[in-house]
């Protein structure tokens, strides 16, 4: 997978409904969360987001991707996500393992909301 349709891939996570995490998210990912139970797994982690309301706007930012070997993809990046009056941003890590050519699911991903750091001012 180049890496436009990386990213493409992810920003569709954050913005498809339900649908498209039942396509894209592996029975067998891991997920940590920012909010209560924070750890899920497999078809818990897919309801769980799955049911969450998608994103208006999303734009991804310091985006790194790694190709440890053949068949799999680790990415790293920052996310600012809106819906209406609602913003989100977080620091991001998502896994994908290739099922079959161009067939690929997500097995990790993690969610770190941005803290915002006091001014060093003296």
């Amino acid at each position: 997978m180049d890496d436009d349709r990386v990213w493409s891939f992810e920003k569709s996570l954050w913005q498809g409904g339900a649908d498209r995490y039942r396509e894209l998210v592996d029975d067998a990912c891991l997920m940590a969360l920012p909010h209560p139970p924070y750890v899920l797994g497999g078809a818990e982690a897919i309801a769980a987001v799955a049911d969450t309301p998608r994103w208006d706007e999303v734009a991804i930012a310091d985006g790194r991707i790694a190709r440890p070997q053949e068949g799999l993809i680790v990415i790293a990046y920052g996310v600012k996500a809106t819906r209406g009056d609602e913003t989100y941003e977080a620091h991001c890590t998502s896994t994908y393992r290739r099922l079959s050519h161009e067939e690929w699911r997500v097995v990790q991903h993690q969610q770190t909301p941005r803290i915002a750091v006091p001014s060093q001012e003296g």
